[in-house]
């Protein structure tokens, strides 16, 4: 064993990467960097009718957007598979396994009995001293599990856990097309790999004394082992897509940064006194499993939401506007690669990133800067658009016109000044021309919007609003 960290994430490709296999992939990462150590990412794709290539590429995809780079790898399990059958034949040769000629109906059969008279399910050993080989029967391998005392678990986060072994089954480590499973493949690459912390969710718990008994029949030294607590719903049931835990790409598609969402994963089951949100460089300095909770940890949707805003208002705005330039294209805002000014966009960005929760919300707040011309809501446009605000905007526009200089004081100055001479509140002013301006009643600072806008812009639908009202 290497005294150096090495730490391993290990998805199954069967699937995106998911809310729970991120935040396993998160702590992996947290805890090699923490220690300077070695960070491996694994695709354990034995499932070859469930596992595919576009998976593995969806997985990748989810780890370089929320930034955990890994060191060594993607290693594939299907590029090993006589390493594992060496390793299975040295269990059979030494006595720890053996081969298992019981058909899948006879225990089936057995499964059935045991269950109707109350007996634990698992193998009842009818092979397990077999001399001689079944005719014609293509056999699995069986490991072979000690009947009695105890495999004791010392986890880092949960403590001492201990499982009797007899209640442990004789797993199969060889199906009888020569493909490994699950526990073998595991304990042979992680001692290949010279894994020195096995950190994962804790539904893997149940495996973890027959991969103990694995390692111990191999003679080799004992990882430590860390189950990280369960993530549920707000219901308190296992996380499903229907509690919001989709694809950690949907969160992109849905304008999520992915800071706020690692911010957020980390703070399932980890916490560092009351402190809230956290920059990379302070997750890495500060990350330890004391600090990581025994209690299962619930995903709050709303939380994540809070978060991710707190994100965009502390955000540069250049940055925003480069981040939302693909939803302004999704959206069909922009036209693809079209060119943009970037010192406006990210103006506009500026008046609008304190109203907005995600990058989408931003986009679509974005459009009434970009269109050149706005739609506007029936009930603002009937409410604000009438005989009463015509002449306030026509003489609006009039002074607009020959103001000289369109910045937020200059506007301020017009706009008093139209105010005064018709002897109104500047609510009555500052509203028709929101809805001239935007095609809605909800904005940032009038005066911003105009600036933003431009000159050209602003008297354009200025003109328009007083064509409407007629």
């Amino acid at each position: 064993m290497t005294d150096k960290i090495r730490v391993r994430f290990a998805p199954s490709p069967t699937g995106h990467l998911h809310i729970g296999g991120a935040r396993t992939a998160l702590f992996n990462w947290l805890y090699a960097r923490h220690n300077n150590g070695t960070y491996i990412l694994r695709i354990e794709d034995t499932d070859t009718t469930r596992s595919t290539d576009e998976y593995i590429e969806a997985i990748t995809e989810g780890m370089k957007w929320l930034g955990l780079d890994w060191d060594e790898g993607p290693f594939r399990q299907t590029d090993r598979f006589d390493i594992y059958r060496s390793y299975a034949d040295k269990l059979v040769k030494e006595g720890n396994a053996y081969y298992c000629y019981c058909s899948p109906e006879e225990l089936e059969a057995r499964r059935k009995e045991s269950m109707a008279q109350g007996r634990p399910l698992k193998y009842n050993g009818r092979c397990r001293d077999l001399k001689e080989p079944v005719p014609g029967v293509k056999p699995v391998v069986r490991f072979r599990m000690p009947r009695e005392g105890r495999t004791i678990v010392d986890d880092l986060i949960k403590g001492t856990v201990s499982f009797e072994n007899e209640q442990l089954d004789d797993l199969i480590i060889l199906r009888s097309d020569g493909t490994p499973t699950y526990n073998l493949t595991v304990v042979v690459d992680d001692v290949d790999m010279k894994i020195t912390h096995i950190i994962r969710g804790d539904d893997h718990l149940n495996n973890t004394p027959k991969q103990i008994q694995l390692y111990n029949a191999f003679g080799y030294p004992l990882p430590k082992f860390a189950h990280l607590p369960m993530i549920l719903g707000s219901d308190k049931a296992r996380l499903s897509k229907r509690h919001g835990a989709t694809s950690v790409m949907a969160y992109y598609d849905m304008g999520y940064l992915p800071d706020a969402l690692v911010n957020y994963l980390v703070r399932l089951g980890w916490s560092y006194g009351d402190q809230e949100v956290f920059t990379q460089d302070e997750l890495v300095k500060y990350f330890s499993f004391e600090n990581v909770g025994k209690a299962a940890a619930v995903f709050n949707p709303e939380k994540l939401l809070w978060l991710n805003s707190q994100y965009i208002i502390n955000s540069s705005t250049d940055k925003l506007a480069e981040l939302v330039l693909p939803f302004l294209e999704k959206d069909g805002i922009i036209e693809t690669r079209q060119h943009m000014d970037m010192t406006w966009l990210s103006k506009a960005v500026g008046t609008l990133k304190e109203r907005s929760k995600t990058l989408l919300e931003l986009a679509n707040s974005l459009r009434y800067y970009i269109a050149e011309e706005v739609e506007y809501n029936e009930k603002a446009k009937d409410k604000f658009l009438n005989e009463k605000s015509r002449d306030l905007l026509a003489a609006l526009k009039e002074d607009l016109a020959s103001a000289p200089e369109f910045s937020h004081h200059g506007l301020e100055q017009v706009f008093k000044s139209v105010v005064e001479k018709h002897g109104v509140k500047l609510k009555d002013l500052a509203q028709p021309v929101r809805v001239a301006m935007t095609g809605g009643t909800e904005s940032p600072g009038i005066f911003e919007v105009l600036e933003v806008l431009g000159k050209e812009k602003t008297i354009k639908r200025l003109e328009k609003a007083i064509k409407v009202i007629g």
